[in-house]
């Protein structure tokens, strides 16, 4: 899996390294078990100070993505609570769908958008 960094987004380059593992692993482009660049690796590969791969990679840990071993490093290991996963998802659900409101973006080009990309994760 490569892993690109946007220097010029917005979005904190932690974030955007948790955005593609997550990505990475929803696309079957990395699967329980895997083992992720080490910390050091994967820094010198993107150009990144290592404490942003340490800190994407405690967050991943923190929420469930991959477990931390001496020795293999950081694996994948999707053993979230789908509850809790749930839970997370209605709550960042419900910003989206506010500012969606506030653009006049319909209920049904709401679910049209996420047919459309759940579908991508299916037809895999």
């Amino acid at each position: 899996m490569l892993i690109e960094v946007d220097f010029n987004s917005d979005e904190a380059i932690y974030v955007q390294l948790q955005n593609q593992i997550i990505m990475g692993i929803a696309m079957n482009l990395i699967q329980e078990g895997d083992s992720l660049p080490s910390v050091r690796q994967l820094a010198n590969t993107v150009g990144i100070n290592m404490h942003t791969v340490n800190k994407a990679y405690s967050i991943l840990k923190q929420e469930g993505f991959i477990r931390l071993d001496r020795r293999k490093g950081a694996v994948i290991a999707v053993d979230m609570d789908k509850a809790r996963e749930l839970l997370e998802m209605k709550e960042q659900l419900r910003v989206l769908l506010a500012r969606g409101r506030c653009k006049n973006i319909s209920k049904e080009e709401v679910y049209a958008l996420v047919e459309e990309i759940y579908d991508e994760y299916e037809n895999l």
